[in-house]
């Protein structure tokens, strides 16, 4: 499949060749013009012309194929399981993995920290345009009453550490946090040096929104 691999709309005939037979199967998604027609395509999408019964015989009608729009999944009831049945998992309430204690007093909240970044910057970090629109260097995020009891003043450094690591990170007071309550956004990479390695037992999710820290002023 490489050797087709010559521009950006190659690769997408590629994946949808991938997708066939799966949930987010998108064979019925022609090209970018396709997807330019209808405004947007919504998958998964099978290529129903694959059918004998369907199958058009003239090639100009095949960009005339109408595109069902708001379509919603497992609106049918089937799901993808031998018995088209679902399957929910439902236990208990637990504790937080990780909790917090007089050495590690602060939760600390990871998560999306601006519009302009997905994730740890993979792909968005290589944008020029969108490093403009977040702070260079990581930050933390913290009540105004912690800050004072603290000492800490609005953009002063502090150390943010928990029992597998730490960070410098540059401290912003608000109130959208709440006391004993910490926030540093995923995208910076150093912040999975402080989470937890919690699982889900089932989907084996990673937990890293929450773990105990401490901070301290530089």
């Amino acid at each position: 499949m490489f050797e087709r691999w010559s521009s950006p709309e190659s690769v997408f005939q590629i994946m949808k060749e991938l997708s066939r037979g799966q949930p987010c199967e998108i064979t019925g998604i022609r090209d970018y013009q396709m997807i330019d027609e209808a405004g947007g395509i919504q998958w998964p999408l099978r290529d129903i012309r694959e059918d004998a019964s369907t199958r058009s015989r003239d090639p100009s009608q095949e960009s005339k194929i109408s595109v069902e729009q708001e379509r919603r999944l497992f609106d049918d009831v089937l799901f993808y399981h031998s018995d088209q049945k679902a399957r929910f998992l439902f236990e208990a309430p637990r504790d937080v993995p990780e909790p917090i204690d007089e050495q590690y007093p602060f939760v600390l909240l990871t998560g999306r920290g601006t519009s302009s970044q997905w994730h740890t910057q993979t792909r968005t970090g290589k944008s020029a345009v969108l490093k403009k629109l977040y702070p260079d260097h990581i930050y933390v995020e913290m009540n105004p009453l912690d800050a004072e009891r603290l000492g800490i003043r609005a953009n002063q450094k502090a150390i943010v550490a928990s029992r597998r690591g730490q960070a410098i990170a540059t401290v912003f007071i608000t109130n959208t946090v709440q006391v004993k309550q910490l926030f540093i956004p995923m995208h910076y990479w150093v912040a999975n040096e402080l989470t937890f390695p919690a699982f889900d037992p089932y989907s084996r999710q990673p937990s890293y929104k929450a773990c105990a820290v401490s901070v301290t002023p530089l």
